[in-house]
């Protein structure tokens, strides 16, 4: 297929090439970022592109689709078999596409939706006025206490009985806890509002039982079908039968048109790896790595956002430790070592969301990799030193040689 490419479009193939050399020598730890397997690589790269599925298995709109009806059911039953779900929808092109789908299912325009502040841990998709999600809903916010980090389920369920909102969002995309599902449910039950858990960070972690799932709590559940999971790209959204055919219709043809066949290929791949004993050990070990990255950091002297991590993530506040040092700052300076995390606000945040005053660092790719604690807190030192020494010659060519090693060891593709 490859040569096929080169043949046709030598810039594209050429694009492609250095992208796969990019991620095969610097390290990739931006908390929703990981490396699929090839054969979700090859599901993905298949003639099920060509084919359009408007409508849901056994009922299309288009001849010819008995075979990616089986592929679609296949993502199904899997995905209803790994989360323990009554109805899925693997349809969404994304998880804000599955949030949207939520919201067009249960929601009128106007409605509010109580969520997560994005600068104390939320996503764009949980109501941020940039959004599709803030410019239909009335949203209002709730944030993580300032003095330990964690979110304060009294403090939430007293501002549910305030806004009195139409729906209650739990989960995140950069927060470093576990939410309390089971508490979230019972404030949106008070309030007699609906209850969304956005996993998507934790798909694969809630998949393989080493995080807590919201399944039986939320009556929607939405996530991606990468970052911790390795399939194809994409969305999904659970939920009990009760509402089934108006999520089905509020994603097709409510908020998309034809799904993405060869998408659903390669999350219907993931889905079947993430079923394996290998997978458990690999989440397993996301969270261990993500822990000895918290224990290193914490250890010299970096302040992280709740102390530590329940999951695959920290987030860094470098405003006590480098107040100097902005987030983009940080992560230029990681960058030119190769080691790649993507800057991010945390709470209480001054700067702008171009800039901020943090830096989000996961573990999930790395995991892939093959690290384990000793890597991972090699790499937490040399995080370390570089932050403390961002214009250093000598602490950067340590810190990449470093990377090198490192990469050499553990290719991301044999």
């Amino acid at each position: 297929m490859s040569s096929h490419l080169e043949d046709v479009d030598p810039a594209v193939a050429d694009a492609v090439d250095r992208e796969r050399e990019r991620q095969e020598t610097t390290l990739g730890m931006i908390a929703s970022e990981n490396h699929v397997s090839e054969a979700v690589l090859a599901a993905q790269g298949t003639v099920l592109t060509n084919k359009y599925a408007e409508g849901y298995p056994g009922a299309r709109y288009y001849g010819g689709c008995e075979h990616v009806d089986e592929v679609e059911r296949a993502a199904i039953e899997r995905a209803a078999s790994l989360w323990g779900a009554d109805h899925v929808n693997v349809q969404p092109h994304s998880g804000t596409q599955a949030n949207m789908g939520v919201y067009f299912a249960a929601l009128e325009p106007g409605e509010t939706i109580l969520s997560l502040d994005l600068t104390h841990g939320g996503h764009l998709s949980h109501g941020h006025h940039v959004n599709f999600s803030g410019q239909l809903y009335e949203v209002a916010q709730y944030e993580v206490d300032p003095e330990t980090g964690y979110i304060d389920y009294d403090e939430l369920a007293d501002q549910a009985r305030e806004v009195e909102p139409a729906m209650i969002v739990s989960g995140s995309s950069a927060y470093p806890r576990e939410f309390d599902w089971e508490r979230v449910g019972e404030i949106a039950e008070s309030v007699d509002a609906y209850h969304l858990a956005d996993i998507a960070h934790i798909t694969g972690l809630v998949a393989a039982g080493v995080h807590s799932s919201p399944v039986e709590h939320a009556d929607f559940v939405t996530g991606s079908t990468h970052k911790t999971i390795r399939a194809g790209r994409g969305g999904i959204i659970m939920c009990d039968d009760a509402y089934a055919d108006d999520v089905d219709s509020a994603v097709f043809p409510g908020s998309q048109g034809g799904p993405l066949m060869h998408n659903i290929a390669g999350k219907a791949v993931g889905f079947r790896e993430a079923s394996t004993a290998d997978f458990r050990e690999y989440a397993e070990r996301t969270v261990e790595n993500a822990a000895a990255l918290a224990s290193v950091l914490r250890d010299r002297g970096l302040s992280l956002v709740s102390g530590g991590t329940d999951k695959h993530l920290v987030l860094v506040d470098l405003r006590d430790s480098h107040p100097d040092l902005t987030g983009k700052d940080a992560e230029e300076a990681l960058a030119e070592v190769g080691v790649v995390v993507n800057k991010n606000t945390v709470p209480g945040e001054t700067r702008s969301p171009f800039v901020t005053s943090g830096v989000r660092i996961g573990t999930p790719a790395l995991t892939t990799r093959g690290f384990g604690p000793a890597e991972i807190e090699r790499v937490a030192h040399l995080i370390a030193d570089v932050l403390d020494a961002p214009g250093d010659d000598a602490t950067i060519e340590r810190a990449s040689e470093t990377v090198d090693d490192l990469c050499e060891a553990f290719p991301v593709y044999e």
